[in-house]
């Protein structure tokens, strides 16, 4: 895209995304000096002309997830005062996410007061992937484009040429998600249906679905501490699974989820890179692959006011 006029800006948060994204669309990342006080406030400045350019401007909020909200809110307002044309904010990873409804009395909708923030500063558009909950986009006025991993994950399914596939939802909120996954990969479908039979007893977690023999993908959004996903992965093993795959396009993986999900005899954990997986955590079964190429379409279109409406596929 050399000669455009478009800005691609990084937090942060997952400046190797960033870097990727910037490489597809041939353009160099924007300059900025993020720092910090020795009190712990944050300090921005862009260090190139922005005025009248269409900026983009790519932070996932994952942890540390203030530090990060507040930094890419911030960016958004120096490069307003610097006099953008327009400021589209790229978050691979909307954290606080799973917070998008009254769950009890008296509680916040986290994911609304996240949204209201970003929208103060006057974004022309939000970019998102995968979100906890659909309605999240509706919490904004602006238009939110909210990509999916689905593509990214097809092609490497297939190109794997399992026999005997399964698509195991680790929940029944799950479930759709995995059958409309599972058709993509011509894969039967599994639920796990987790019950407290009564009070203080453990939880069993059910199989519907014939998986015996079978290669099964546990599916979901994203692995925080893992801890439900590597109980359905022994269940899986337990009525007779031939291997256990995970795919999820969030990698939080926060408290043991490191140490779970090694001693989980998974043959391979798949994530995307939405939140920045540090070396400590690279173990021998992760797979990571690379959204950068998706959200770098999406830009380019944005960009050039064409329609991405079929990187939603």
């Amino acid at each position: 895209m050399s000669g455009s006029n478009i800005a691609v800006f990084s937090g942060s948060s997952n400046r190797t995304i960033a870097n990727e994204i910037c490489q597809e669309l041939g353009i160099a990342p924007g300059k900025i000096n993020l720092r910090k006080f020795s009190d712990g406030e944050i300090a921005v400045k862009i260090e190139e002309n922005v005025r009248g350019r269409d900026v983009f401007v790519i932070q996932s909020t994952s942890a540390p997830a203030n530090d990060n909200l507040m930094e890419l809110l911030l960016i958004m307002d120096a490069l307003r005062r610097a006099s953008a044309k327009s400021i589209s904010v790229v978050v691979p990873y909307y954290g606080y996410g799973r917070q998008d409804r009254k769950a009890e009395p008296r509680v916040p909708i986290s994911a609304r007061v996240v949204a209201d923030l970003i929208e103060t500063l006057g974004p022309t558009r939000v970019i998102v992937m995968d979100l906890h909950a659909d309605q999240i986009q509706g919490f904004f006025k602006v238009p939110v484009d909210n990509l999916h991993f689905n593509p990214v994950l097809v092609e490497y399914i297939l190109s794997k040429k399992f026999d005997d596939l399964v698509i195991v939802s680790p929940d029944s909120g799950g479930a759709e998600r995995a059958r409309s996954f599972g058709k993509k990969v011509n894969a039967t479908l599994a639920i796990i249906d987790k019950r407290r039979p009564k009070a203080n007893v453990s939880e069993v977690m059910n199989v519907i679905g014939e998986i015996e023999g079978k290669n099964c993908i546990l599916l979901d959004d994203m692995i925080d501490t893992a801890g439900t996903i590597c109980k359905a992965a022994d269940a899986l093993l337990k009525n007779g699974a031939k291997s256990v795959y995970c795919a999820a396009t969030h990698g939080v993986l926060s408290g043991e989820a490191i140490d779970r999900l090694n001693s989980t005899p998974f043959t391979e954990v798949v994530l995307s890179n939405t939140i920045e997986i540090p070396e400590s955590k690279k173990i021998t079964k992760l797979k990571t692959l690379s959204v950068a190429p998706l959200f770098a379409a999406a830009i380019q279109r944005i960009s050039t006011n064409q329609s991405v409406s079929d990187l939603f596929i």
